[in-house]
């Protein structure tokens, strides 16, 4: 099993942390900084750097079953078992990964409609709604989002058990995907007073770290799915 510090603390960029398994195109350590394809956000890229200075380029990240993997060009040399490394992310990156996984929460917070699907990127990022009836407004959506922004909320996050969940199924806005079950809890993250659901994803620690946003886009995308298209304004 990977110890996944990332859960805990979003701003780590870098660890320490010793190779468990080996193989060519991938590395599995034993903790990391890199978050893993997951919940429509991407994996993290970065490098491993090994005791002599050579870095290895991580070119993307995945889980499986209890691993993290980190994944590398298959003509690179990977570094054997316990071999000591310093796991580093691509920080601008994962930090727009951040502004924007926190941004589409408060998309949710705005749009009281069940989720449909959703994706998380660098450029932009999107949210797929069942609005049934409702009618949404690119401008009106816009004030909004910039207004949470600017009340710069915190956010935070905690972890509850599956029964606990079960017992709150109003917790879970996603129609097609559950949870992630099978260890016995559950992370929830909390933007204060606004918004609650399960995710895993890595999050920013105040709404105003987002900065000023646009919607971009409101696609048709069925009689009754809409794709809300979201931006940042500020780099």
């Amino acid at each position: 099993m990977t110890e996944e510090l990332f859960r805990e603390d979003s701003y780590l960029r870098e660890c320490t942390a010793a190779v468990t398994a080996a193989a060519p195109g991938h590395v599995v350590l034993d903790r990391t900084v890199f978050y893993p394809t997951g919940g429509g956000q991407p994996g993290d890229t970065g490098v491993l750097e090994l005791p002599d200075g050579t870095e290895i380029v991580v070119r993307d990240t995945v889980k499986q079953d209890d691993a993290i993997i980190h994944l590398i060009a298959t003509d690179a040399a990977p570094p054997a078992p316990g071999t000591p490394v310093t796991a580093r992310i691509d920080w601008a990156r994962r930090h727009r990964h951040m502004r924007m996984h926190s941004l589409l929460h408060l998309v949710c917070a705005s749009v009281p409609c069940h989720i449909t699907g959703a994706q998380v990127g660098a450029e932009k990022s999107r949210i797929d709604f069942d609005t049934g009836d409702r009618t949404l407004d690119k401008e009106t959506l816009t004030a909004e989002l910039n207004r949470l922004v600017a009340a710069d909320l915190p956010l935070s996050h905690r972890w509850i058990t599956d029964d606990e969940l079960d017992a709150k199924p109003e917790l879970v806005r996603t129609m097609s995907v559950q949870p992630p079950r099978g260890t016995g809890r559950v992370r929830l993250m909390e933007v204060a007073g606004v918004d609650l659901q399960p995710c895993g994803g890595t999050h920013v620690g105040r709404t105003g770290e987002i900065g000023r946003v646009a919607v971009s886009k409101i696609e048709n995308k069925g009689k009754r799915n809409r794709r809300v298209n979201v931006v940042l304004i500020e780099n």
